[in-house]
């Protein structure tokens, strides 16, 4: 009887239970109380041991520098421990509560076993989601069938909505998400993150079996799929493996703290690329999988092979064309190059291996994908991607032989690639007429290939050989380019003296009809005048605005004089008139005949105002082409000029400041190199040498430092919204390709699914 009592609370697994019912409700609120209080309790052991670690590394930095750096993450966490912990512990319980209510729609998409999104990002970041796809790994494998139950579990009572790894709230994937965004709090740099985290692995992931057997209990006391026999799939062995030594038991987190984090980084990797060989769609096994004879090739034949390998490329004078080595040929070049390997050691022992060792496979796909990357990557130009793509065998070699090539930023080979990047970055035809450039890469590159046996001091001389030749081309590069941007601010100081002497005469003569005689005065002489004062002294001088002052009495003294008082004030002003004018022709490089001429017709206009010659009497007034001005001094006001700096007529109407275009021009900052396409249709590549703060252009130079264009925001924004103008990545090549090669180990190609 009682048997028969307790059966029928037992819920079968194609059983759903309603989402809306007061049951579920309970059954989420209990799993929810659970989760916060062993949470709560976790997260506060974390940060309780912060200090310790945090000075423990202070003690032993090797600078003052460094210790206060340490010191201040201190202070930040104490400051804002209490916001994170909310912060994590919310954002769960809200995760929790919504688990009913969500469509499978609304869930988040599966995601292969642990690995978090990756994409193209800064170093810092990238270092951050590398901690935690390790941290994910290791725990998801580790506690995989306690896990495995909790979701089914949690899928009965959320009316059949697929709960699993992915989107389950209390799963190591979600939980460390919600502790890097609790993070963002922070304030303090990635190195004491780093550090965080570590504590947040040991004390939060590594707990969750209690955890999970808690919510497990108390729902199969509920009566929720009592009888469940987990069946987890196995993943590869390698991911397991390579899993449980990302972050196995350490011996202390100050001893692990390092800039570059070579262990998590490659292990991590490992366990990626094993994950990636467990899908069907994306077999590792280097289309060796009829052959099985003999042992795996050791470390000393691989190096071998390679060498016959790298001697036939060094041998061969044809290079590889830009076509045959991108498009749909990429995606065969690694399974080639191991297929290839394996005949030659198979040539070399006598009988063909099988396949390579899985360290050694890995390191084969990752150097690889790295290659395949910079034929992808459309910051180099094509010819330069043809020239680094001829250096993946003597970059396989370097990465058997040291593997820390792919974890420390600062190693040669990574070093000496990255350089040779950037240095092809602004490459054009135009820039490198004298083919310098071009040159010493192409002998980089060939050094590589017909030099470098085993020797890993090769990348250290040509990384220095590299920057010698980077310091001299940046020292003539930099000498035209100040010239350049000096030539340019100088035009645009002139300019805006111009447009301003232009301006402030306009804007006084306004509706004023005047002489020719005073206008001519205005428009070419005082203005130009004007002009020299703004260069020399600025328009905040007093000689500035004393020459403005001229020019409203001198406009007023053009006024019709028919009352006593208007002539007494107008023979009150001649005398300075008189002085000024004086001055300021002589100024503009007027010769004294010029100027006494000049003056002998404004005397004969003055008498004219003031009545004392008949203007019958007076000779015929001179227009303004008449004038005793030399032709030197060009007018300047014609007619009201357009101020407007940002030449809207070529500006796309709908390039405002807030559309995405205008914001990225706002951010672009010098350095920033740029790709741009020029009226005559041809392609170059050119740095951002200065943005003007007078009119706000933006000023390009090429390699050499000469200027390639220069354009108003708007302009720039226009090119940017057309494809006329691309930014080239800022980042090192070696970092956006690790990023690059995470983000689809972590996403792999989509296979079938038959689930």
């Amino acid at each position: 009887m009682n048997e028969a009592s307790d059966s029928s609370k037992i819920v079968n697994l194609n059983q759903r239970m309603d989402p809306s019912s007061e049951r579920v409700g309970e059954l989420l609120a209990t799993v929810r109380t659970i989760a916060n209080r062993l949470l709560q309790q976790w997260v506060g052991n974390v940060f309780e041991h912060v200090d310790d670690a945090l000075f423990d590394l202070a003690e032993k930095a090797e600078n003052n520098a460094a210790q206060m750096h340490y010191f201040d993450g201190m202070r930040d966490v104490r400051k804002r421990r209490a916001t994170v912990e909310r912060s994590f512990l919310s954002t769960i319980g809200r995760e929790l509560g919504e688990l009913a209510s969500r469509r499978p729609s609304a869930t988040h998409s599966p995601a292969p076993t642990g690995v978090v999104e990756l994409s193209l990002v800064a170093d810092n970041e990238l270092e951050e989601s590398l901690a935690i796809t390790s941290m994910i790994g290791k725990n998801e494998s580790r506690m995989s069938r306690d896990l495995f139950a909790v979701n089914h579990r949690l899928s009965v009572i959320c009316g059949g909505h697929k709960i699993d790894d992915s989107n389950n709230p209390v799963a190591p994937a979600i939980l460390s998400q919600a502790f890097r965004t609790a993070l963002h709090e922070l304030s303090a740099d990635m190195r004491v993150k780093l550090i965080i985290y570590k504590l947040f692995d040991r004390y939060v992931l590594s707990a969750l079996e209690e955890l999970y057997q808690a919510i497990n209990a108390e729902l199969i006391r509920a009566g929720v799929l009592p009888q469940l026999r987990p069946h987890v799939a196995r993943q590869p062995s390698g991911t397991a493996a390579a899993s449980s030594s990302v972050n196995g038991e350490h011996h202390g987190v100050a001893s692990e703290e390092s800039g570059d984090i070579p262990g998590d980084l490659l292990q991590t990797l490992h366990a990626l690329f094993s994950a990636r060989r467990g899908n069907p769609g994306e077999s590792g096994d280097g289309g060796a999988g009829n052959y099985s004879s003999g042992p795996l090739p050791s470390v000393n034949e691989l190096l071998g092979a390679l060498s016959v390998l790298q001697n036939q490329i060094a041998t061969t004078d044809a290079q590889p064309s830009a076509a045959g080595l991108s498009g749909a040929n990429l995606s065969h070049e690694v399974t080639a190059l191991k297929e290839q390997l394996l005949r030659q050691i198979g040539a070399l022992r006598g009988a063909r291996p099988g396949q390579v060792a899985s360290i050694d496979e890995d390191t084969i796909d990752l150097v690889g994908m790295l290659f395949e990357f910079i034929l992808e990557d459309r910051n180099l130009p094509p010819e330069m991607q043809v020239l680094l793509a001829r250096l993946q065998i003597p970059y396989l070699k370097a990465a058997i032989i040291d593997r820390k090539l792919f974890a420390h930023r600062q190693h040669p080979a990574r070093r000496l690639l990255d350089g040779l990047a950037e240095q092809a970055k602004g490459w054009s035809d135009e820039s490198d007429r004298d083919r310098r450039l071009h040159e010493k890469v192409k002998s980089i590159v060939e050094q590589l290939l017909h030099e470098f046996d085993d020797d890993m001091g090769i990348f250290d001389r040509l990384l220095a050989d590299l920057q010698q030749f980077q310091e001299l081309s940046m020292k003539r590069a930099d000498l035209a380019e100040l010239r350049v941007a000096e030539s340019t601010r100088g035009r645009e100081k002139l300019e805006y003296a111009r447009r301003r002497a232009a301006r402030e005469i306009v804007e006084r003569i306004g509706t004023n009809e005047l002489p020719p005689l005073i206008h001519g005065v205005l428009a070419r002489a005082w203005a130009n005048h004007m002009v020299l004062l703004l260069l020399r002294h600025g328009d905040d001088s007093t000689e500035f605005k004393v020459a403005l002052h001229f020019v409203n009495e001198f406009i007023a003294s053009s006024r019709p004089a028919q009352t006593p008082e208007a002539r007494q004030a107008l023979r009150q002003m001649l005398p300075g008139i008189e002085r000024a004018l004086r001055h300021g022709l002589a100024n503009v490089a007027f010769q004294e005949p010029d100027i006494e001429r000049l003056l002998g017709q404004l005397h004969t206009y003055y008498r004219q105002q003031l009545g004392e010659i008949n203007p019958s009497a007076a000779p015929p007034a001179e227009d303004e082409s008449a004038l005793p001005i030399p032709d030197s001094i060009q007018p300047l006001v014609q007619a009201a000029p357009d101020f407007d700096d940002d030449n809207l007529g070529f500006a796309s109407p709908d390039i405002t400041t807030d559309s995405p275009e205008y914001r990225q021009v706002e951010a672009l900052q010098s350095g920033t190199w740029l790709e741009l396409s020029l009226a005559d249709d041809s392609c170059t590549r050119a740095k951002l040498s200065w943005i003007s703060p007078m009119t706000g252009r933006y000023l390009f130079v090429n390699r050499r430092g000469l200027k390639v264009a220069d354009y108003a925001p708007r302009e720039l924004a226009t090119l940017l919204k057309q494809g006329k103008a691309r930014v080239l990545a800022a980042n090192a090549l070696f970092e956006r390709a690790m990023s690059a090669i995470v983000d689809r180990l972590s996403h792999p190609s989509p296979v079938t699914e038959e689930e």
